[in-house]
């Protein structure tokens, strides 16, 4: 799990909200689209959809934009038909990768995604060569704060709607659950005041791949970087454990 927190820190500090919002918009109205398409418009009944329209709305989407992309994934207005698909391979060091894809050009996708790998000293791999080294799980993040209630309590808060685990990371409390009680655990937390740094439904490492060489580490990340600015990645998950003061290095030369 730790490389996946600690990469959604880096993206954070690294974000230029102006210079990505629309990159993130089209990201986001791809999903809205596809979890339209596959199980139709009322979020009630689509669990897909309704955690879809909540991202956007997170991120200041507009709803008129969010009611647009629905629209098109039920076929009410013209819009491009894109195809789900999942890549996977491994970036140096012998790190796990496994990609969500959205796409209308499978072939053309595949291509840049393969050489994305190359470039970065990777290799993309054949369908099922990682995707078993990751489990899909809620994930839920606390931020340290004097103000919260103590740590006991928000444990048994957390056990009590179903969560399956409970850690102390980084200076953040981390909680995952079933997929299936991630909504109401997020819920719970909401009703009780107490503030989420992060809380998604994502796929979490069953083990990691410790790097301790800098320039493999700056590699690995650069992968990263640029897989997650591929118009048609809509997540990248992967499986390495970097330190943070490696970490902190990297981040300092990409500025």
């Amino acid at each position: 799990m730790a490389g996946h927190s600690k990469w959604a820190n880096v993206k954070h500090r690294k974000a230029r909200a102006d210079e990505q919002k629309g990159k993130v918009f089209t990201k986001l109205a791809k999903e809205l689209m596809v979890a339209a398409r596959e199980g139709g418009g009322d979020i009630n009944d689509n669990s897909r959809l309704r955690l879809a329209v909540q991202k956007a709305r997170e991120a200041n989407m507009p709803q008129n934009n969010i009611n647009r992309a629905i629209q098109k994934g039920l076929g009410e207005i013209d819009g491009i038909s894109y195809e789900q698909a999942n890549y996977e391979g491994y970036a140096p060091g012998g790190v796990a990768v496994l990609l969500d894809i959205l796409t209308d050009n499978r072939n053309r996708t595949a291509a840049e995604i393969r050489n994305i790998f190359a470039k970065q000293g990777g290799s993309m791999g054949e369908s099922g060569c990682v995707a078993w080294m990751f489990d899909r799980k809620g994930y839920l993040v606390v931020e340290k704060d004097e103000e919260l209630p103590a740590e006991d309590d928000l444990l048994l808060l957390a056990l009590e709607e179903g969560a399956e685990d409970f850690k102390d990371e980084d200076g953040s409390f981390v909680i995952t659950t079933a997929p299936e009680r991630f909504e109401q655990v997020k819920a719970k937390f909401k009703e009780n005041g107490i503030p989420l740094s992060n809380a998604e439904v994502t796929m979490i490492p069953q083990s990691t791949v410790h790097i301790d060489n800098p320039q493999e580490a700056e590699k690995v990340l650069s992968l990263m970087e640029l897989l997650e600015e591929h118009d048609d990645v809509q997540n990248v998950y992967a499986n390495y454990d970097i330190s943070e003061e490696i970490m902190q290095s990297c981040l300092e030369i990409h500025g």
